[in-house]
């Protein structure tokens, strides 16, 4: 799902709290960074360390990130920041948007992508979101690494008396996304997953599982327009006779539809894996989150 079809409301533009920052300052002596999210906030931040301060624009862990709608003081915080991240994809072009300078450094994820796990769904559809491609990336473990690798160099070209510094942290935080991947890799093998929404697409495919989601569905969710009769029967019919072996759940972005079809689920005795868009309160930062989602799908599957 996108977060170009911006509905209503604002969200309070609030420090990325789960990384452990404040409100980016010049005074500070730290390099100032502004992310889309909290998520790829918190891969700066495993980069960057204490030389930075990160500004994230999304971290309200109970709010529709597809709500977003810009306001004049977040272009302030993009035009002041020494690097900005963003998701790309047509995820986040609110964000691409505010980007006015081209000598703003800047890290989009979404090309650094590993190209293995994507979803053949069709052409773009009326408001130009390609659902041949996934773009929630940061559930790609190789795409993190990607934007990680970025961050050193960037910030590396802005501090070079840190590079070192930016480097070791950089293959730390490697290390243990390697973990991470180990872990799902293959666990999902002869295993089948329904997903309210495709958020999880690349850690469903890295686990191996099969995805039988029905596109319908999968299509009208993300769209924010009503699941067809004949998608949502499909999709019942899964979850209540356990032709699935787990349902993910986007928390994140629940709605009546999705709702039903998770009580359906449980009722079954499938179990449901919640994921998110943003990092939710009290957590450390990217490692910390995905860890937790990582063992959360990995145990269902073994159910």
């Amino acid at each position: 799902m996108t977060l170009r079809n911006a509905l209503v409301g604002t969200l309070a533009v609030v420090s990325l709290a789960a990384c452990g920052t404040s409100t980016p300052s010049a005074d500070s002596g730290k390099i100032q960074v502004v992310a889309s999210t909290n998520v790829w906030g918190s891969v700066i931040k495993a980069v960057g360390g204490d030389e930075v301060e990160v500004k994230a624009l999304l971290d309200d862990p109970s709010a529709d990130p597809h709500s977003y709608e810009s306001k004049p003081a977040d272009a302030a915080l993009v035009k002041d920041a020494k690097l900005v991240v963003f998701n790309g994809g047509g995820y986040d072009d609110f964000f691409a948007k505010l980007i006015t300078s081209d000598a703003t450094k800047k890290i989009e994820a979404f090309p650094l992508r590993d190209n293995h796990a994507e979803p053949q769904t069709g052409a773009p559809d009326a408001d130009g979101h390609d659902h041949s491609v996934n773009e929630h990336v940061w559930y790609d473990l190789h795409t993190v690494q990607a934007v990680a690798e970025a961050a050193a160099n960037e910030l590396g070209a802005i501090a070079p008396d840190k590079k070192t510094t930016f480097e070791k942290n950089t293959a730390d935080f490697t290390t243990k996304l390697e973990e991470l991947e180990k872990k799902v890799a293959g666990i999902g093998k002869d295993r089948k997953v329904a997903s309210t929404e495709p958020i999880a697409h690349y850690l469903i495919d890295e686990s191996g599982a099969e995805d039988v989601t029905p596109e319908a569905f999968s299509k009208a969710i993300e769209e924010e327009s009503d699941v067809p009769a004949a998608a949502l029967a499909s999709m019942n019919q899964l979850v209540e006779s356990k032709q699935v072996n787990v349902l993910v759940e986007n928390t994140q972005t629940e709605n009546q539809v999705t709702k039903s079809v998770v009580e359906k689920a449980r009722a079954a005795g499938v179990p449901v894996v919640a994921v998110t868009e943003t990092l939710p309160e009290g957590v450390t930062g990217y490692l910390d989150w995905m860890s937790k989602q990582v063992d959360a799908l990995t145990q269902a599957l073994k159910a």
